[in-house]
């Protein structure tokens, strides 16, 4: 029987790939968008490995998906266009003050 880290790897692989060619988009693009290499997206939609938070936010972003997880409020990543991709962290708000990071 398979670990859940490999379920949950095989699992996200079909998904990406089928967003992906859902989209008309090779992995080469998925990669320029969201910053990676190829061969990051190549390696996830083989199932070798669960994607980290932060290549996570980065494939959403680059699909332009939402994410609906309180565990990442305030998190978003600006694909690529014309200018290179990157993060925004919104300050968070504790109590009705603002704080930094």
């Amino acid at each position: 029987m398979l670990s859940h880290s490999l379920l949950v790897a095989r699992r996200f692989s079909v998904n990406l790939a089928a967003i992906r060619e859902g989209a008309g988009l090779s992995q080469e693009d998925v990669a320029w968008l969201a910053e990676m290499h190829r061969t990051q997206i190549g390696n996830l939609e083989r199932g070798g490995r669960v994607p980290r938070v932060d290549t996570l936010v980065k494939l959403v972003g680059a699909f332009d998906l939402s994410l609906d997880c309180p565990l990442l409020d305030g998190i978003t990543w600006r694909p690529a266009k014309h200018r290179p991709g990157g993060f925004e962290i919104l300050p968070l708000v504790e109590k009705g003050r603002e704080s930094a990071v």
